[in-house]
């Protein structure tokens, strides 16, 4: 077959450049840490308040709004999608890997939206995606975390799917290589992803996502208890989550500190005390074991990584300038 070349005219080329100029400028539209100074200047307080006035009635704000944040990132990108609600459930919300998130976490956008809207000047200016970024850094620094920089400019989405959700988050039983590749597919690094898995510091879970490990890992070979867990703690875990236990009972993921936003995550690790295979596999694997190493003993250089990761996650998929919308109400688009 006859291979032909094709050549743009230089004529062509020229007309085309301010297209392509404007098009690049479009996409590398940057969000700002002071996005909103002329428009609610008090942004950041307002919402600090109504999160710290939500976080003193439970402490389960905390790990909520983090999880919360992480699910909405992963899917569609940082635009508060998984806020929408859906008349025939099917929005992000409602599904399988999203029906565990805990309603605190919506109730605290919701309650923090309220009292932006309480100010004149702010009344339906920020983001429902904003105020989520926002209470995430806010429950980080009430649970003893250190403060970071959130950047603001971000749209809200108008579309939410069950079907979109659908191998887009992490699963308990992941290995390292799983792992990276979910979280690359958001620029996000090995170390990025390491750093972020210390969100289980304060976070909870289910029994049922790790019942597995405790009771029936390998029926192959007769092993019951997965070999990377510590035995005195996968029995005390066999207390806490005995078969057929009710399904709403959830365990603290940090063993230690559960309630301190912390490095103990990382030492928990070192003790074989992680509950998920994918936070154990982080240590076992070592690609990955000098990271976790450093994190537990260098609780300053975690801490940084934390904050640099959070921010490349803020900026996942976000909707800026025209595009999206800023809801009137978070649960439903205008």
């Amino acid at each position: 077959m006859e291979r032909r070349s094709f050549f743009l005219p230089i004529s062509a080329l020229l007309l085309l450049l301010p297209f392509l100029f404007t098009t690049a400028t479009a996409q590398s539209t940057k969000l700002s840490r002071n996005f909103y100074k002329n428009t609610c200047p008090n942004v950041e307080s307002i919402v600090s308040s109504a999160v710290a006035n939500k976080f003193r009635q439970t402490f389960v704000t905390a790990p909520a709004t983090l999880r919360l944040f992480f699910h909405d990132c992963f899917v569609r990108g940082c635009d508060a999608s998984i806020m929408l609600s859906s008349p025939n459930n099917n929005a992000e919300k409602d599904h399988p890997d999203n029906l565990s998130l805990a309603g605190d976490g919506f109730d605290t956008v919701i309650k923090a939206k309220a009292a932006l809207d309480n100010d004149p000047r702010c009344k339906n200016k920020v983001s429902c995606a904003d105020i989520l970024a926002l209470a995430t850094r806010d429950v980080v620094v009430l649970t003893g975390g250190q403060s970071y920089p959130v950047e603001l400019g971000r749209r809200d989405g108008r579309i939410s799917t069950k079907a979109s959700v659908q191998r887009q988050l992490p699963h308990p039983e992941f290995n390292l290589d799983q792992l990276n590749a979910i979280f690359a597919s958001h620029g996000l690094t090995q170390r990025d992803m390491i750093a972020l898995s210390g969100a289980h510091s304060i976070g909870f879970s289910h029994c049922n996502r790790f019942s597995k490990r405790i009771f029936n890992f390998s029926p192959r070979t007769g092993r019951t208890i997965d070999p990377t867990l510590d035995t005195q703690y996968a029995l005390q875990l066999r207390q806490m989550c005995p078969l057929n236990v009710d399904p709403r009972i959830a365990i603290n993921m940090d063993p230690t500190t559960p309630r301190t936003f912390d490095n103990a995550y990382y030492k928990n690790l070192q003790q074989r005390k992680g509950l998920f295979s994918s936070d154990q596999i982080l240590l076992t694997d070592n690609r990955s074991k000098a990271v976790v190493d450093e994190f537990a003993s260098n609780p300053a250089a975690f801490s940084k990584a934390f904050a640099d990761a959070m921010t490349k996650l803020g900026r996942v998929g976000v909707l800026t300038g025209r595009q999206g919308e800023i809801r009137f109400d978070c649960t439903r688009p205008n």
